[in-house]
């Protein structure tokens, strides 16, 4: 199949071509970057949503009461999984699809299991792209499930316009729940399995610490001296800074309960992020993160395959190994090389 044919039957939303495109792009195959080239007139119709979290806090099932929810209003929905790599074989198992039976049937639905392959920021490298595709080809609503693995995972919020955080309240100190970084992360946050104990415990600490980095945890608390504690009177929220009241839900999406909360909260804030501006600054963001990625890309493919520096590490790595040089010294050589154009 040519790639304009190829282009052609994914922009017509044909689910083979999807798959035959995420596949080149995946696996970087020649021409991948031109397929990309070409569907990006076609981006900013779906909405992006991460989901993300803790292993076993229950991402694939509330995952897949979402793409349900979804698909009873006439949307289609794309979901990219992505799964941990084995740090000694390289595969993974890739058993989101497994988890999703109920809808992995569905024509309007288009489920994608990806291998992280080391990434530590809770995505494979290439899932950005993949969301490029599947938002060309139509679909209204793109869910992304990354790795459970805590504070690292956080390039979902970079690459999401809405960013739901999944925690269940046997997840151990609630503290470590709420460093930072995981907090500035999510825009909605989820109690899941919250038939179990602590559930409300754990969504009560969490407004706090939100109340706090809002100066507003106390608002609702008598002060001592006659006037209401919290936010001091100087740090009143301007009138023209509307800002975004990140809502903590409880779930049981075994049960199919809070999901119907869920996406009513999304739909705020996607009305949130297009009324304020930010919405526009996200994608934009994107964007100029996306290009810097794929300068990155091209560079360190350029010095690797189209240079000597790989030659050079081998013939000199004796020395580095017995202390005459450092890598430092040897890296430096190198690259004040390539930039007189020495060893192209």
């Amino acid at each position: 199949m040519t790639s304009d044919r190829l282009l052609g039957d994914l922009l017509a939303g044909r689910t083979a071509a999807v798959a035959r495109a995420i596949s080149e792009v995946e696996n970087a195959r020649p021409g991948f970057e031109q397929l990309l080239a070409g569907v990006h007139p076609h981006l900013g119709r779906a909405r992006r949503i991460g989901i993300t979290g803790p292993p076993g806090a229950g991402k694939s099932t509330l995952t897949e009461r979402l793409v349900t929810a979804y698909r009873e209003t006439g949307l289609s929905v794309g979901v990219v999984a992505v799964d941990p790599t084995s740090p000694f074989s390289g595969g993974a198992l890739l058993g989101d699809r497994i988890r999703m039976e109920s809808v992995a049937l569905d024509p309007g639905v288009f489920i994608r299991s990806m291998a992280s392959r080391g990434s530590l920021g809770g995505l494979a490298t290439t899932t950005r792209e993949v969301c490029d595709l599947l938002d060309a080809a139509g679909f209204a609503r793109i869910l992304v499930e990354t790795v459970g693995v805590g504070q690292s995972e956080l390039d979902v919020a970079r690459m999401a316009d809405s960013t739901v955080l999944l925690l269940v309240p046997e997840s151990g100190d609630a503290i470590q729940t709420l460093k930072s970084g995981v907090m500035e992360a999510a825009d909605i946050f989820v109690i899941n399995k919250a038939d179990r104990p602590g559930a409300e415990k754990l969504r009560q600490e969490i407004e706090v610490t939100l109340g706090i980095r809002r100066g507003n945890a106390y608002r609702h608390v008598p002060a001592h001296h006659g006037r209401a504690a919290g936010r001091p009177k100087s740090d009143a929220p301007r009138a023209d800074a509307p800002s975004w009241d990140h809502p903590v839900l409880l779930s049981a999406a075994s049960k199919g309960e809070g999901v119907g909360e869920l996406i009513a909260a999304l739909e705020r804030h996607h009305e949130w992020l297009a009324t304020s501006g930010e919405l526009e600054r996200r994608r934009r963001q994107r964007m100029y993160d996306r290009t810097r990625e794929v300068v990155d890309r091209a560079t360190r493919r350029w010095l690797w395959q189209e240079t000597q520096a790989e030659r050079l590490i081998r013939d000199r790595l004796d020395e580095v190994t017995e202390g005459r040089l450092s890598p430092y010294d040897l890296a430096a050589e190198i690259l004040d090389g390539l930039r007189q154009g020495e060893q192209v």
